[in-house]
């Protein structure tokens, strides 16, 4: 059987932090979508999944590497498509452009596509304003090792 490699993944919140230590957002989702909504973001580049395999060697090696879309299944793809071709520093962001709007982050463009018909879930939905919002951890006990793929970076239930 082939080896297979799992993807990292982060939450929108853990997803602002990498941004902000000069990570490189790269949206997989196709133009049309982009100039819909965008990630308002410095660092970020549009290589639509649809000519993923032509494009990514645009994309750095030697750079952090978060890959987003609107919900995070076409990034995870191209996260692992990545991985598979030599890149180490790249994960993926769970639940895309729909979580990354709800958490009211920036963005440019109508959010009204990102927003509807979804609902807020968890303590990171925009109404948890608390101090104890589970995506704002207090201590790095609270936080889960982000090696282990497909668990959300906080350590609370339902979370991000």
């Amino acid at each position: 059987m082939e080896k297979q490699t799992l993807v990292k993944e982060i939450c929108p919140t853990t997803t602002q932090e990498w941004v902000k230590n000069g990570a490189l957002l790269v949206d997989v989702r196709e133009k049309d979508e982009v100039a819909q909504l965008a990630y308002e973001v410095p660092n970020i580049i549009n290589i639509p999944l649809s000519v993923f395999e032509d494009h990514y060697t645009e994309i750095p090696k030697d750079k952090e590497v978060v890959v987003v879309c609107k919900s995070g299944g076409r990034s995870l793809r191209a996260a692992g498509f990545l991985v598979n071709h030599g890149y180490t520093k790249v994960v993926n962001m769970e639940h895309g452009m729909i979580r990354w709007a709800q958490k009211g982050f920036p963005t440019k463009g109508d959010t009204t596509s990102a927003l509807d018909n979804t609902q807020n879930s968890g303590c990171c939905d925009t109404t948890d304003n608390s101090s104890e919002s589970c995506c704002t951890p207090t201590t790095e006990k609270e936080k889960v090792n982000t090696s282990d793929a497909g668990n959300c970076d906080c350590s609370k239930p339902n979370c991000c």
